[in-house]
């Protein structure tokens, strides 16, 4: 093995030397610009090392090279996979990709036995083989991610199971809740959040190496070995949708919008809550920032960037779904384009995941604010007409008929229900009696709901208890 480290990159006649015999001349330097991809993948140099290290062995396993040269090629490939780790590799557009740069170096440390490692292979199934053991890793990582952001929200949970606050809709107040509840709402959507991730790699987890440029190879190959030295359930059985297919990166795309927009909704909320209108919450300096004119004011800058997140993760969705949606089989060099709106988006949603588990353990709840606000608007109104129904034995909608004409009342006199006399609730409906005052609270309300799935601190605490045993045992 060789030791000049630092040998000369090869010129654009070298790279054309790369491609084979039918090109006498380099490319243009403008075909090089756009045809160069070496910026965008060299992220998957350790994907592709390990790929050809598999390969390497798998060849000399079946006798398509010599076991000397097998066993060359991979010390080789180990040498410059440490070169890469220590940032010492020098990478040339002139070689393209990831994948030629690697070789060429490989050639510059052992020598022609390098040349032998191409064989039975094209770079089409070795960037579809690379492309997949890198998502394959992303989603592994995503996934530990989401599970930090629900421990942290489990752990706000169980501090407020008696917390109320009021629920919404159409961001009116409607009914009151546990904030507890309403924490463990977006645990749920994380949940399955991760189904999706875990979903996507199943189906991505097959091989494509050894289907080469579109038809498989002639060489005896062994493609059982390699797909279970990468760590792939199965070799890919048509070699064209090896090579052409991208729709395992769409599906982990589609995944990735997803969980961003469900981190969008509570960044959202964060935003609300942050603000002196509501003052539910607040955030420490380490997510906040402030103003450059205004010295008053406290951002919660982080928050607002999570909820910008999904239009460009989405965008990235959308962009290769745009390339892919005419590509005849098998591969065509549209598909360079796959890799660097998907590393940009996975790239995004890291970060957002990683400032939605930060910022969920760092929320302040001011819970004066919350219990008043869950007072409000009459949120109590639906226990009123429930009370109606069980204690008078009145159809709901009669009751609910009923119902709203005590709220009428009570904002024609600005006063809330529990504070209207009993004997205008009984001028509407003269079955009432002083019992009505028993459910007029918000406090009241939210421990009523007992159904499964309810706010009732009694439920609540089924599910947080429920929820740390399944996290603590790494169930997904």
């Amino acid at each position: 093995m060789s030791d000049d480290t630092k040998s000369e990159r090869p010129s654009k006649s070298a790279a054309s030397a790369m491609w084979g015999g039918r090109f006498a001349q380099g490319p243009a330097a403008v075909m090089e610009a756009i045809n160069a991809s070496i910026n965008i993948d060299q992220r998957m140099a350790e994907e592709d090392i390990a790929g050809s290290l598999a390969h390497a062995a798998m060849l000399g396993a079946t006798g398509v090279i010599s076991s000397d040269d097998s066993a060359t090629i991979q010390r080789g490939l180990e040498h410059v996979r440490d070169e890469i780790r220590a940032g010492e590799l020098q990478w040339s557009p002139a070689l393209e990709d990831v994948h030629m740069n690697i070789e060429a170096r490989l050639k510059e440390v052992i020598g022609d036995a390098a040349g032998r490692l191409h064989t039975a292979r094209s770079r089409n199934d070795q960037v579809a083989t690379d492309f997949r053991l890198w998502l394959r890793s992303a989603c592994d990582r995503i996934d530990v991610m989401l599970v930090d952001y629900q421990r942290a929200l489990v752990a706000q949970a169980e501090e407020h199971v008696d917390q109320v606050m009021p629920g919404f809709t159409h961001l009116q107040t409607a009914q009151p809740v546990s904030l507890a509840h309403h924490l463990l709402s977006y645990v749920e959507l994380a949940e399955r959040d991760r189904g999706r991730f875990a979903d996507a790699r199943r189906r991505l987890n097959e091989s494509p190496l050894g289907c080469a440029a579109l038809a498989g190879t002639a060489f005896p190959i062994d493609r059982d070995m390699t797909s279970k030295s990468l760590g792939f359930d199965r070799p890919m059985g048509n070699s064209l949708d090896g090579v052409a297919a991208r729709d395992f990166a769409l599906e982990v795309l589609s995944a990735a919008s997803i969980c961003a927009v469900n981190l969008s909704r509570f960044a959202d909320e964060i935003v609300l809550w942050c603000t002196r209108r509501f003052g539910f919450a607040s955030l420490s300096d380490a997510w906040s920032t402030g103003s450059s004119i205004m010295p008053q004011k406290r951002n919660p800058d982080a928050a607002e960037l999570v909820r910008a997140k999904p239009g460009r993760i989405i965008g990235s969705l959308t962009g290769l779904l745009t390339v892919m949606k005419g590509l005849p089989l098998a591969y065509s060099k549209d598909l360079q384009e796959d890799k660097a709106p998907t590393f940009q988006a996975i790239d995004d949603l890291e970060l957002a995941l990683l400032a939605m588990a930060g910022m969920a353990g760092d929320l302040t709840f001011n819970g004066a604010a919350m219990e008043a606000a869950a007072g409000e608007a009459y949120s109590d109104a639906t226990d009123l007409a429930d009370w109606v129904v069980r204690e008078l034995g009145k159809p709901f909608r009669d009751a609910h008929h009923i119902s709203g004409s005590i709220v009428k009342a009570a904002e024609d006199r600005n006063v809330t229900l529990s504070d209207l006399p009993l004997k205008v609730m009984q001028s509407v409906e003269p079955g009432i009696d002083e019992r009505i005052f028993s459910v007029l609270s918000a406090r009241a309300s939210m421990e009523s709901r007992t159904s499964y799935g309810g706010t009732s601190p009694v439920r609540v605490r089924e599910q947080v208890a429920a929820w740390k045993l399944r996290l603590s045992a790494g169930e997904s």
